[in-house]
């Protein structure tokens, strides 16, 4: 469960990515407070903060994985989002590349096929 500023704007963020929602709450006459999304076998849950966001403090790095990284990276370019360039570690010989969501979460994306 991750803490965001706007849950609405978080949910419209990640939906871009390919994650679905699956169930919100808003209580009468406040705004959108949570929300549950998956993409595949990746649940995810938001939840709006009660304080100001501080991106350069989130101590939280999420792993992705994608089948056909290389793929999937120019397909998030397409949705108008900024994933960095793709880099080739010694654990992720098929690619990985970092995208910031909007509180300033990191999410690192690597193939689901990682070995040669």
């Amino acid at each position: 469960m991750a803490h965001v500023s706007d849950v609405g704007r978080s949910l419209e963020w990640y939906a871009r990515l390919g994650f679905t929602v699956i169930h919100t709450f808003t209580p009468p006459g406040r705004p959108l407070q949570w929300a549950h999304l998956r993409n595949g076998g990746a649940d995810l849950m938001l939840v709006r903060s009660g304080r100001a966001m501080n991106p350069g403090a989130q101590d939280v790095l999420f792993y992705l994985y994608a089948k056909g990284v290389v793929a999937y990276r120019e397909w998030l370019l397409s949705q108008g989002l900024e994933p960095e360039e793709l880099k080739f570690p010694p654990y992720a010989v098929r690619g990985e590349f970092r995208i910031n969501d909007p509180d300033g979460y990191c999410l690192l994306v690597g193939d689901t096929e990682q070995q040669g």
